[in-house]
């Protein structure tokens, strides 16, 4: 996925407010489970959720991506365990009080199987009473197409533009990103395509319930407007 991009993931980024939305994430947990002291971080990425949250939880976080990883094990303190792992078919041996899936990162799953699987192997790590927060990514009807995007980064050493298209594909949407990279010793360009499931509301929906949770979903809800799903496990 990011493998030519993530050493410039947190720059690309630098707008979100990780400690704003780490305070929000724990009121969410604290509010359905008082006293919730363990958290997972599922397709943590660069570690930068879980840099905040580590001030409320004892926090694990798993990634796919091993070049994410390694910027997150930069950041965070070694208390902070960090492991490689899938979404959809983990397990870690353990449970913990709460476990998230932030930034749109369950979009990366492929069809209603796969959903289902993801949703499954993270309920399968909380608690009873554990808190499932997901932020998705976009459904079928909220795509805009045609659409083109842009990102800028003006550093003294380093100047990015990522330039963006989608297009949908049946119920996927295939970003392609493309990166002009500026440093003192020279400038370069490369593509990253990013394949991302439209899930319907109902679809996520019953991943949650098939995994025995209990689950409120908010569809402008997140830190993005692009819905929010928060499951229990009973």
């Amino acid at each position: 996925m990011f493998t030519r991009s993530a050493r410039l993931y947190d720059a690309i980024y630098h707008w979100k407010d990780y400690t704003a939305e780490a305070a929000w994430i724990h009121e969410l947990v604290q509010a359905r489970m008082p006293g919730a002291t363990t958290l997972l971080d599922v397709a943590c990425g660069t570690g930068a959720h879980l840099a905040e949250l580590a001030r409320w939880y004892r926090c694990v976080g798993v990634d796919v991506d091993p070049k994410l990883l390694a910027v997150a094990r930069e950041r965070l303190p070694v208390e902070v365990e960090l492991l490689e792992a899938d979404m959809r078919d983990f397990d870690l041996g353990r449970r913990f009080d709460a476990v998230t899936c932030l930034f749109s990162s369950i979009g990366y799953v492929r069809g209603v199987g796969e959903l289902g699987r993801a949703v499954a192997s993270m309920a399968r790590h909380l608690e009873p009473g554990g808190v499932l927060v997901v932020e998705p990514w976009l459904s079928p009807e909220r795509i805009v197409t045609p659409h083109v995007g842009a990102v800028f980064v003006d550093e003294p050493e380093l100047k990015i533009a990522r330039i963006d298209s989608v297009e949908v594909d049946g119920n996927r949407s295939i970003l392609e990103l493309h990166y002009l990279v500026g440093r003192p010793d020279g400038v370069e360009h490369f593509t990253e395509l990013h394949d991302l499931t439209l899930f319907t509301d109902d679809e996520t929906l019953d991943a949650f319930r098939s995994a025995g949770l209990e689950v409120e979903h908010d569809p402008d809800g997140g830190p993005m407007g692009r819905g929010l799903y928060v499951g229990v496990r009973v």
